[in-house]
């Protein structure tokens, strides 16, 4: 309510004020028109008065100031025009130190001493002194602070700077440095002397007010800045040390934090680069609630970006030891302000790490550096919990990454993984799966079995778990996610020569043995997988060699592997270690390894009885084997029967019937191998079919006692085309009458009431006998042999 009333009361005296200012314009307007300088005057002196209040907020002065300010620029171009008023310049600079009140009488001076330095008839340094040493007569904060902006404003363009109409006889740059300096040291003070202004309870509001007229006091800076005579060495020796001298004296945080932000960014970068020493040596001595870390990394930046667009630069960095001083520079601040939080001190490391590598790229050592005071701020603390330390850290871990586009250059950060130490357990795998995207976007190659340990131990956090939480309490999506990003990082990790490829297998083996048996499934297949490659270009080597630094062999790796799928035991996952040990058993066939290979079929022989209990688990396997043992050529015939046998007995064996079925009709295969001199038995194939054939009959008659009718004739034709297959392929034992009996059997079955009808059995058919008529008709010593079928 309180609050409500202040602003009404102060919306009515911004109005009266204006009121008042407009009043007394329109009596000096028409003063100037009549040329009437004594009635002018005294108008605007009025006018000026009302300046002089101090009900208004500084929000509301600034409102009223401006009316007052366009007043004065007309006031000013009268006082330019002598043949109007008849007063020479020298006589109105006395005449109007007459008025009556010092605001209006300083306000005046101003103007006329703007006209006084225009019209050259007294040194510009002296009448600038003069003006800068009578506003000390408001000491008001609000009132003098106008009042030297209103100075600032006015002498800009009339300052004695190099090349400038006002330099010489005396004139020169330094006077104008001191005058913008004195005025701005002033500004200052009135500002900084702002915050007494209230009671204590509204300190905010002050403080906010006090924000909104900090431009006043930065436009002496840009004003400096701006003057051509100030070159590298007036700024190093006057200007920067003047500057900085006040800006530490002020003790004033909200002061200390805009001014020397006003400094980075009103001067030019190349002087920053060349006085950092001094500019940094105020950072320690600024108050210790001033936000340095802001500051300084908007000090980095600004190098950073000129170091970008002007690379002829670069040299003058190293001379100047910049990154020593700025590395020195931050470490004083964390060390000076005691209570800096943690996400601040590593904030300034992010930046001084984003300098480092666009200024000094090729240093790895400074990145380091700065990795190893991360981990100094960070020892003996417990893991990171705040969010935005957090956050922070990944940006400093992630910004090595993106700058060298190669992991391998990180991994000869000794600091990076005791950073990533720090990081609690679900950051660390945040980290760890962006140093995988890394590698993945820049298609990076990991050579060498120690780079492959540095960077396991980097993503750790993937690979095992790191605060005891159980992976049954991950989420599952995730956790796959996770998993399979794993399992494309072993693909990149490859070297031409096959003993380092070995080490490398070895180290990876190692890490994902520790990580439990859940991650297993899908970490194990690309290792065996990269193993397997590796066997198959080491193929035709023996490699019994003895000693301990074996070479690698086809035989040490397959040693490996076995003990690699054995692992997947743990987990269970007999499915998956079933297909890895025929994947093994098929790559020990083309080293020619027969012992070996006919080891990875008993293990999966072993695996299939014992733990696959699953019937469609079952039927993928049997088929898994049969077309593996068909491929395999290495076997004596004593070893290939024991296992053909093997694999025809399951077969028959499997639950279903229709199973069964398929997988005896496919068992024929392994007695007929097309590519292959000396298996070419085709008794056996016969027995085979034949078998189906029963198989498919009890099938019938199975579904026709359960179910009132035989089903499909889906299984009949499925065998008649491998009887084809083997008729055409020349298997004495397959005739054309057994065939032409099969396809009568068919075609009675499909007349049967009993038989369901069936459209793809139908299609399946009828296609069946389109081939065969199609055989019949192409001639040649096939169509001779197909000739006695009848369809």
């Amino acid at each position: 309510m309180l609050a409500t009333e202040g602003m009404e009361d102060e919306e009515k005296w911004l109005a009266e004020g204006i009121a008042a200012i407009q009043h007394n314009a329109f009596y000096m307007s028409r003063a100037l028109d009549s040329d009437n300088l004594r009635e002018a005057l005294k108008y605007s002196a009025l006018l000026l008065s009302e300046l002089r209040t101090s009900k208004l907020s500084p929000h509301k002065y600034y409102e009223l100031y401006m009316r007052a300010f366009d007043e004065l620029r007309k006031l000013e171009m009268f006082f330019r025009e002598e043949d109007r008023h008849g007063c020479s310049v020298i006589d109105l600079y006395e005449l109007v130190q007459h008025a009556g009140n010092i605001l209006p009488r300083l306000y005046l001076l101003c103007t006329v001493g703007s006209v006084y330095i225009k019209s050259k008839e007294a040194p510009a340094k002296d009448i600038l002194k003069d003006l800068v040493e009578m506003c000390r007569g408001i000491q008001h904060p609000t009132r003098g602070l106008f009042l030297r902006s209103y100075l600032a404003q006015i002498s800009r363009d009339k300052l004695p700077d190099l090349g400038s109409e006002y330099e010489g006889e005396g004139d020169t740059v330094m006077d104008a440095v001191d005058f913008v300096l004195q005025n701005f040291t002033e500004m200052n003070k009135l500002w900084v002397r702002m915050q007494h202004n209230g009671p204590v309870r509204l300190k905010e509001k002050l403080d906010k007010e006090r924000s909104e007229l900090r431009d006043l006091v930065g436009k002496n800076l840009h004003v400096l800045s701006q003057i051509e005579g100030v070159d590298l060495e007036m700024y190093k020796d006057v200007v920067l040390p003047r500057v900085l001298e006040q800006v530490v004296n002020c003790k004033d945080e909200i002061a200390q934090y805009y001014l020397m932000d006003c400094i980075i960014q009103v001067f030019p970068d190349e002087y920053h680069l060349q006085t950092l020493e001094t500019l940094l040596g105020a950072c320690p001595q600024l108050q210790p609630a001033v936000d340095v870390k802001t500051v300084l990394s908007r000090l980095m930046e600004r190098l950073s970006n000129y170091a970008d667009s002007s690379p002829e630069v670069l040299p003058d960095f190293l001379q100047v030891e910049a990154f020593a001083k700025l590395s020195s520079a931050i470490g004083k601040v964390i060390e000076a302000q005691v209570d800096m939080p943690v996400v601040g001190a590593i904030s300034l490391y992010v930046s001084l790490l984003t300098f480092t590598l666009r200024v000094h790229p090729d240093r790895l050592d400074y990145v380091d550096q700065i990795l190893g005071a991360c981990v100094k701020k960070l020892s003996g603390k417990a893991k990171l919990e705040d969010s935005k330390a957090t956050k922070q850290v990944v940006a400093l871990l992630s910004a090595p990454l993106e700058k060298y586009t190669d992991i391998v250059t990180v991994l000869t950060l000794s600091n990076y993984p005791r950073v990533m130490d720090h990081l609690d357990a679900g950051t660390n795998k945040i980290m760890a799966t962006i140093i995988i995207e890394s590698i993945m976007k820049y298609d990076t190659c990991v050579s060498t079995a120690d780079k492959v340990e540095v960077l396991f131990e980097l993503i750790k956090g993937l690979i095992k778990e790191l605060d005891g939480t159980a992976t049954d309490e991950l989420d599952e999506e995730d956790f796959k996610e996770e998993q399979n990003s794993v399992a494309r990082l072993i693909h990149v990790m490859y070297n031409d020569e096959p003993e380092e490829m070995l080490k490398i297998i070895c180290t990876v083996r190692k890490h994902i043995m520790a990580g439990g048996p859940k991650r297993l499934t899908f970490t194990v297949p690309p290792l065996a997988f990269s193993a397997l490659k590796l066997v198959r270009r080491l193929q035709g080597q023996d490699g019994d060699m003895a000693g301990e630094e074996v070479p690698a062999t086809p035989k040490k790796i397959f040693k490996l592997l076995n003990e690699i799928i054995e692992a997947l035991s743990s987990v269970p996952s007999p499915e998956l270690a079933l297909r890895l040990y025929l994947q093994c058993a098929e790559a020990a066939n083309d080293c020619e390894l027969e012992p070996i290979a006919y080891e990875f079929f008993t293990q999966a022989f072993v695996l299939y009885e014992e733990e696959v209990a699953d019937s469609k688990a079952q039927v993928t396997a049997i088929h898994l084997i049969i077309g593996t043992l068909q491929k395999m050529t290495v076997f004596g015939v004593e070893n290939r029967d024991t296992l053909t046998h093997k694999a025809t007995g399951y077969s028959a064996k499997l639950l279903k019937k229709p199973d069964q079925c398929r997988a005896v009709y496919a068992c024929s295969h392994l007695f007929w191998v097309d590519d292959q001199d000396g298996i070419k038995d085709g008794e056996r194939v016969l027995l085979c079919l034949k078998r189906s054939l029963r198989i498919a009959n009890a099938a019938q008659q199975q579904a026709n006692v359960t179910r009132g009718s035989s089903g499909p004739v889906t299984l009949f034709v499925e065998i008649l085309n491998k009887y084809l297959y083997f008729f055409e392929k020349g298997n004495p034992q397959i005739t054309s009458s057994a065939i032409q009996s099969l396809i009568e059997l068919i075609k009675t079955e499909m007349q049967s009431d009993t038989t369901t009808p069936d459209k793809a059995s139908d299609a399946f058919f009828s296609s069946t006998l389109r081939y065969v008529q199609f055989q019949k008709q192409k001639g040649g010593i096939m169509g001779e042999k197909y000739g006695p079928i009848k369809v």
